[in-house]
């Protein structure tokens, strides 16, 4: 089945997808959000902050807010100026040729402007309890959550830059971190590497993998293995952060769109561009670097602005009229 032509779609819907479909709906272009569904490929509707519980860095929530009440809001908001959302997964694109077509299962749906924001997710451990208490101790950002660990001794897993900066990051909170590396030697440069062996505040456990996660209602501990002794241990920590990287949401448009080595999506001169006029990215499926919900909003916004400002200077050269409210000038 075929649906018409609009004017933008949006493949994705967490902080950057909705803030472009609450834009891209004021400015009368009428988007289709494609939501995503829940699945292992970390593309649930709402994006990472669903697995989210107390957000208090978002502006505006003086008490904080819970994840899903923040993404329920963005929705809702959307919603209201005219987005229309659709509960589903992308699972093929082509964007050779405009208008651009994307399936959800046998379902096709065209569009004069594509905006992605697919996200990217943390890579996990598979522990048995990892994903229960995700949000109860568990955590995949330490600035996000590092203020919830107050003088609690804590644990950081991974022997890369990330894992040694979210490490010296959480020892503005907490008591001790420890960092649970497999090997004696890290990965990280050496610029970070002495910087953590400087921190008082920084202890390693070398040659040591995590096994679980404990605790009923959130973190108690973790029970981690040498691999060299196969010794087990457990190490009593309020929480566990998880640092071995994050890998975009881009498999859907790898040939389509240039990427860089690590996969995300290549954006230009400033903008939310990509490589194909006409097809915008935004959040964290094209941001390695701060990966924050506000920040990942406002490239939203800019995607938005960025296909208005497209569109309104297109020709159709092939007089296909798109289903949308067509977008009037504005002087910005």
């Amino acid at each position: 089945m075929t649906t018409g032509v609009r004017s933008v779609l949006i493949i994705g819907s967490g902080p950057a997808g909705l803030t472009a479909a609450i834009y891209t709906a004021r400015a009368n272009l009428g988007p289709l959000v494609i939501e995503g569904e829940a699945s292992s490929s970390g593309d649930q509707p709402g994006g990472q902050l669903m697995l989210t519980t107390e957000v208090e860095n978002y502006p505006g929530f003086v008490d904080g807010i819970q994840g899903p009440e923040l993404m329920a809001n963005f929705r809702a908001q959307a919603a209201r100026f005219g987005a229309e959302l659709v509960t589903g997964r992308v699972t093929r694109v082509d964007l050779s040729e405009r208008p651009f077509r994307a399936w959800v299962g046998d379902e096709e749906h065209r569009a004069r402007s594509i905006i992605i924001s697919t996200g990217a997710r943390a890579l996990m451990l598979d522990l048995p309890n990892e994903q229960r208490l995700l949000g109860y101790g568990v955590s995949t950002c330490a600035t996000c959550d590092g203020f919830f660990f107050r003088d609690e001794e804590i644990a950081v897993v991974g022997g890369g830059d990330s894992a040694l900066e979210e490490a010296t990051f959480l020892t503005k909170f907490a008591s001790k971190v420890t960092v649970i590396h497999r090997r004696k030697q890290l990965r990280a440069s050496k610029i970070m590497q002495d910087r953590a062996f400087r921190n008082p505040k920084i202890e390693f456990l070398w040659d040591s993998v995590v096994t679980d996660v404990l605790g009923a209602d959130a973190v108690e501990g973790v029970a981690v293995r040498n691999v060299v002794t196969d010794e087990e241990s457990t190490l009593p920590v309020a929480g566990l952060f998880v640092a071995i990287g994050h890998v975009p949401n881009t498999a859907l448009f790898e040939g389509q769109l240039e990427m860089r080595d690590n996969g995300y999506l290549v954006t230009r001169d400033g903008s939310t561009r990509t490589s194909v006029n006409g097809v915008f990215a935004c959040g964290d499926v094209q941001d390695s670097t701060y990966r924050q919900a506000v920040t990942a909003a406002g490239s939203g916004c800019m995607a938005a602005i960025d296909a208005e400002r497209w569109l309104e200077h297109q020709v159709d050269a092939e007089g296909d009229a798109a289903v949308d409210v067509a977008p009037t000038p504005r002087n910005w």
